[in-house]
């Protein structure tokens, strides 16, 4: 009895303890319960709410680029596109077969979307074709009930409305690369371009905008249900370029034979007007899609259409260099005006003959400083460069912006070379010689330029010794304007240090040269009914040595000479004479004479005159134009 009195005991309190632990277990679950719904209800209302609303990047719509007078070089238009749901059709491949019968579907384009669609999700849309036609995108519309899972959309691409005339410039955008991720989630949208080359590259950022979002409800798959919230996306700023459009396609027409490099700038502000490389190529072409072959083709052509020759080319700059000569040498007291040497075509330097262009003519007998730019006599020069040294010709070489990049607003810009003394010995370990300062004397040797550098030459020549740079942007949008066009309140660019009276020499001297009796380009002045004339001074580089018997034949081996071999034709030019306001370059790659390149700086400086964009109001751009439906895409 005793015994089931104590066994009563202890099932008592074994119950007590259950229950009471089940009270201790029921009180933390009510407690973790008020603290979950009650004191954390608003986190994790607000973690479900994420879970059932996702937000999504929009691309804004990417800022125009437009010349100084308002006309749009790279702009933004509707790209007509088809994508394929999977999961809406009755079969990928089927659906595809369907679509190829209305719009044209390549075997690579289809690979790529049946190997899309088995990484992606079912519901997940998978682009098949865009940049299509509107006859192309309206047949779609018209045959969607036969094309199950198949999606007609409307997105923005760029667009580039002059095409080649103004690749070299503008550039062109692409999709993003693996290595171009910065961690922006803008760059990881689909179809995101940004700029490969030219002002879309150098201004990409500002160009590109702030990312608009997208509030949507989806399901517990990820599935758009519908759209709760929308904010588009802040366009991109305009850039406003110092280019004449209509300038720039003319010139750019004029060379379209050629390999060349042409720059038109103003020498007062330094406003690139022009800067044409040719050949070129297609900035369209980036943008819709490249195939390998086309871009081989690129690659691989010979007159090399990718590069700009105008920045990147680097060229002897031959006897457009001689105004350099002369200034190093009036500067440092070596020779005057009237200075004179007579030319027989030949002077001897040790065992070495140095030779004048007209030396199976007997040479150019006496002259003076100034006719020997205007018939461009190497023997004057020979005997210049003695007199100088490489190394104060290379001073002044420099004040004229030879050997340095001058910061213009692109990529790839090459910085030339102008040598010296310790230059060579620190790269070839050799000393200088007295013969190369010779043929330095003439434009040759080590001397390199690119064109641009050429055109900033002469515009200091022009411009009274001004150190000018170049510019092709106005970022700092619509500006006051002067009656001449330019900005009213411009800083004046300083000093090189070179006499005034010495570059009115320069400038008359080159003025001979077109307008003289026995210039060398005396063919070339400008037509009468243009009312303005032309200085130059034409330039022949030589890219290889000639031999004894090509320098007796003369031009008649010229035309057997394989193209690669010949020299390069080169020009450089001011404009008006006595109120200048233009400078040009001309390059032509084996162009053979520098009288070829001043045939074309006549038809290009005519067209610069004619059309005087300096003498124009520059329109700019606007950023109040309506950014909807008001504004052109």
């Amino acid at each position: 009895m005793e015994r089931d009195g104590n066994r009563h005991k202890t099932f008592a309190r074994r119950a007590a303890l259950l229950a009471g632990g089940k009270l201790t277990l029921a009180a933390l679950l009510m407690g973790r319960m008020y603290y979950l719904q009650v004191l954390e209800s608003d986190q994790y209302q607000m973690l479900a709410e994420e879970n059932r609303i996702s937000m999504r990047l929009l691309a804004p719509p990417r800022g125009l680029v437009i010349d100084r007078f308002g006309r749009e070089l790279a702009s933004n238009r509707q790209n007509y596109r088809v994508v394929l749901i999977a999961e809406q059709t009755n079969g990928v491949a089927e659906s595809l077969d369907r679509l190829a019968r209305v719009i044209p579907i390549n075997p690579h384009q289809r690979r790529r979307v049946l190997r899309e669609v088995k990484r992606k999700r079912p519901f997940v849309p998978v682009k098949v074709a865009e940049n299509l036609t509107w006859e192309q995108f309206a047949r779609i519309n018209v045959l969607l009930p036969d094309l199950p899972g198949v999606q007609p959309d409307v997105g923005e691409g760029r667009h580039y409305p002059m095409g080649v005339e103004t690749a070299h410039i503008v550039g062109y955008v692409s999709s993003v690369s693996e290595a171009e991720l910065t961690g922006d989630p803008l760059l990881e949208l689909p179809g995101f371009r940004i700029g490969k080359n030219g002002i879309e590259k150098v201004y990409d950022e500002s160009l590109r905008g702030k990312a608009g979002n997208s509030r949507v409800e989806v399901n517990a798959y990820g599935r758009e249900i519908r759209e709760l919230a929308r904010q588009d996306g802040q366009p991109g700023d305009d850039v406003v370029l110092t280019v004449d459009a209509g300038l720039q396609e003319t010139i750019s027409r004029r060379l379209s034979d050629e390999s060349a490099a042409a720059v038109v700038m103003d020498i007062h502000q330094g406003e690139i007007l022009a800067m044409v490389s040719a050949p070129s190529y297609d900035p369209n072409a980036f943008n819709l899609g490249m195939s390998t072959k086309a871009w081989r083709a690129l690659v691989q052509h010979p007159r090399k259409p990718l590069i700009n020759k105008a920045i990147s080319g680097q060229y002897p700059p031959g006897s457009t260099f001689k105004m350099i000569v002369a200034l190093a040498a009036l500067d440092a007291g070596a020779a005057g005006p009237g200075h004179r040497v007579f030319c027989n075509g030949v002077v001897k330097l040790g065992n070495t003959k140095f030779h004048c262009w007209r030396h199976r003519y007997g040479g150019h007998g006496w002259v003076d400083m100034k006719q020997a730019i205007a018939q461009s006599c190497d023997i004057y020069f020979y005997d210049l460069a003695r007199r100088l040294g490489v190394d104060r010709i290379g001073e002044m070489a420099r004040r004229f912006g030879l050997g340095a990049a001058l910061g213009v607003e692109l990529v790839g810009e090459s910085n030339g070379l102008v040598p010296s003394k310790d230059w060579k010995l620190a790269v070839t370990g050799v000393p200088w010689q007295l013969g190369e300062t010779l043929i330095t004397g003439i434009g040759q040797a080590y001397l390199l330029a690119t064109p641009l550098q050429l055109a900033v030459m002469t515009a200091r020549l022009a411009n009274g010794g001004l150190a000018v740079t170049p510019k092709l942007s106005r970022r700092q949008g619509p500006e006051r304007l002067g009656a001449d066009g330019a900005p009213a309140e411009h800083p004046v660019p300083p000093s090189i240090g070179v006499s005034a009276a010495h570059l009115q020499f320069i400038a008359d001297a080159m003025s001979e040269v077109v307008n003289g009796p026995r210039g060398t380009a005396r063919k070339y002045k400008l037509d009468k009914d243009v009312e303005f004339k032309m200085a130059g001074k034409t330039g022949t580089a030589q890219v290889r040595r000639i031999t004894k018997a090509e320098r007796k034949a003369g031009g008649k081996l010229a035309k057997e000479t394989p193209w690669k071999e010949r020299d390069h034709a080169l020009f450089t030019a001011f404009a008006p004479v006595g109120a200048p306001r233009y400078a040009t370059a001309v390059v032509v790659e084996h162009g053979g004479s520098g009288t070829y390149a001043a045939k074309l700086t006549k038809d290009i400086m005519t067209a610069v005159l004619r059309a005087d964009p300096l003498a124009r109001t520059a329109l700019g751009a606007s950023r109040g134009e309506d950014r909807g439906g008001g504004r052109k895409t």
